[in-house]
């Protein structure tokens, strides 16, 4: 559990995308991480860019019902917001997080937030998932599994990943992205990052995703995942897909 006083990672995200709900504390804690590693906002934009093209893609197949995993702050390009006509579910394992994320929703009726442990889909909230996503495992819906899989062993991320296979519906979509080794070279940063970050060399990424089928484009860098205009110039630190529930 994140206490009030020590930093959030999603209240430290915001800060980098330019958002409104931080606070000093997760300043100081992102500028020294900065200083550890280098400028981080517009790693986050591209990021947050991604989400963004992978929303919208998966809208554009007629899905208007998604699932959020690790939501952290629901704003600044969130998918609620570029999603409008779709409902949104938004779930965290931080009970900090998600009371920030139910006080910036408290007027929405079409997205919800409430608390999920990725690594166990049982820990949802049957009524929220009724209420955000009713086709869930009758109807497709887009999973949204961001800045996850580093916080995950293989064995659990391979199961948690086959759990929401077989749970959803065919034609549903996972957008997923994976953390490269690009760190390793930055051990002060790494160490920040706690013991369970795991890194991965990209060819270790595909097999992860068990039964979803990732499009043409395969497990490649966010920002060059469709890119609109020329991508922005940052590491490939990070690797993302977008994935469909093939029928069974």
């Amino acid at each position: 559990m994140v206490e009030p006083d020590l930093p959030s990672t999603a209240r430290m995200i915001d800060h980098w995308l330019g958002g409104r709900d931080h606070r000093p504390v997760d300043v100081a804690a992102a500028t020294a991480f900065e200083a550890a590693y280098g400028p981080c906002a517009a790693i986050f934009r591209s990021l947050r860019a991604f989400l963004g093209r992978t929303v919208r893609a998966v809208a554009a197949a007629g899905v208007d019902e998604f699932l959020v995993f690790g939501a952290g702050v629901p704003t600044c390009g969130n998918v609620h917001e570029v999603a409008p006509e779709a409902s949104v579910l938004y779930t965290d394992a931080d009970p900090e997080t998600v009371r920030l994320g139910q006080r910036l929703l408290a007027g929405s009726d079409r997205a919800g937030y409430g608390h999920g442990d990725a690594s166990d889909i049982g820990t949802l909230d049957p009524a929220q998932l009724r209420r955000f996503v009713p086709g869930w495992g009758s109807g497709p819906v887009g999973v949204v599994f961001l800045g996850l899989a580093a916080f995950l062993d293989d064995d659990t991320l391979a199961r948690t990943l086959d759990e929401l296979c077989r749970a959803a519906a065919p034609g549903s979509w996972l957008a997923i992205d994976f953390d490269g080794p690009e760190l390793a070279a930055y051990p002060e940063a790494l160490a920040m990052m706690g013991p369970a970050f795991r890194m991965r060399e990209p060819e270790r990424f595909p097999p992860l995703l068990g039964r979803w089928r990732p499009t043409a484009e395969g497990v490649v860098p966010v920002a060059r995942w469709r890119p609109v205009g020329e991508p922005e110039p940052v590491p490939d630190a990070f690797h993302g897909a977008l994935a469909c529930r093939p029928a069974d």
